[in-house]
């Protein structure tokens, strides 16, 4: 095999493809890139047989053939290439890589041993603007839970109804749920997936092009541009996060929405991640006031004029979970609604964006 490719076009395929190696597996042909020569470009591919990546990216190819070298190691010496043509060569169990004055000679791994690409028999599917698609990724994606026993809860919940694209997350403190507009989308469109490998699927180069979500019985396939990623679907059924969202509001407040995360933070600087921040919201006076306090510390208050509509309450909820929350939100305006100080209060975006950002609320002295 020998071929050459552009040195920033190679990068960026190994960038891309080096999400789906394993690095901890016993079997050593997995954390390698498979890489196969032919017409007049390359295809590469990696698994770590739960995840699979699939990259085309055009080269040069004077000699066709297959071949897998070890990913990480490739990765670093190619960043630190000139930007030139970069020359591969294969002899036996070796492939030599040049690039300027500088050469490598590598071992490789048996192309034989690399397991086959999954062959997928998407059931349904839907196409969505890659941009809009990452951010509702960006915002639900977050609040997934970090706790392997219960996996239902490290994914998020992707549906469709009449009305568009759904996605939704909890780690049974919070939750958040993100819509969009879609048209002629398919009805039944229901998986659970890795919120981890979400991010990396919006962490990819945004064009202004679609991304395709199929879904198998098993696994969900995205399709953009010319990469194929599938990640097995995660199984069990999602939390029933309707019966939770309160129907009714006591007091809605009406924040504007830079003005509360700049309170939030400063009075965050004298209290821990976990600390809880206080909303004490005065329906009078049209104004909330926001307060942090840490024993040992200190506390801190900020008066954050706002519109009330409903009585005077106050809440308390975790500060970090606060914050998360209203850095998802990209209007000017946010609303608060509260029903009482032990139920959860929800965030709304403002007009022109449907998300929801639900918090449980913290019990205090």
């Amino acid at each position: 095999m020998r071929f050459n490719i552009n040195k920033s076009e190679l990068l960026n395929a190994l960038t891309i493809v080096s999400k789906g190696t394993a690095s901890r597996s016993t079997i050593p042909v997995l954390s390698g890139v498979y890489i196969k020569a032919e017409g007049m470009g390359l295809v590469m591919e990696t698994t770590d047989l739960e995840r699979s990546i699939r990259y085309s990216v055009p080269a040069l190819v004077e000699e066709e053939g297959t071949t897998v070298i070890p990913e990480k190691l490739l990765l670093d010496i190619v960043k630190n290439l000139p930007e030139a043509a970069v020359e591969f060569q294969t002899n036996d169990s070796t492939v030599t890589v040049s690039c300027g004055k500088s050469s490598f000679t590598l071992k490789t791994l048996d192309a034989a041993d690399f397991p086959p690409f999954p062959n997928v028999d998407v059931s349904s599917s839907i196409e969505v603007p890659f941009a809009e698609f990452c951010s509702m990724v960006k915002r639900v994606a977050k609040v997934v839970s970090k706790d392997q026993s219960r996996a239902v809860l490290t994914g998020v919940l992707i549906s469709t109804s009449d009305e568009g694209l759904r996605m939704v997350a909890t780690d049974s403190y919070r939750l958040a749920v993100a819509d969009i507009a879609l048209e002629g989308v398919q009805e039944n469109f229901e998986a659970i997936v890795s919120g981890v490998f979400l991010q990396e699927v919006a962490g990819l180069p945004k064009m202004e092009e679609n991304i395709t979500i199929g879904l198998t019985a098993n696994q969900i396939v995205f399709t953009y541009q010319n990469m194929v990623l599938i990640n097995r679907r995660i199984e069990g059924n999602f939390p029933n996060y309707r019966q939770i969202i309160p129907q009714t509001w006591a007091t809605k407040t009406c924040f504007t929405t830079q003005e509360l995360i700049t309170a939030v933070k400063r009075v965050g600087l004298v209290s821990a991640l976990s600390s809880p921040v206080k909303i004490d919201i005065n329906a009078e006076a049209g104004n909330a006031i926001i307060n942090a306090a840490t024993q040992d510390v200190g506390s801190a208050e900020e008066v954050v004029g706002c519109e009330v509509a409903g009585e005077s309450i106050q809440i308390a909820l975790n500060h970090q979970y606060v914050l998360d929350g209203l850095m998802s939100v990209s209007t000017d305006q946010v609303f608060f609604e509260t029903s009482s100080p032990m139920k959860p209060g929800i965030f709304r975006a403002g007009a022109g964006e449907n998300f929801l950002y639900l918090v449980m609320p913290v019990r205090v002295s």
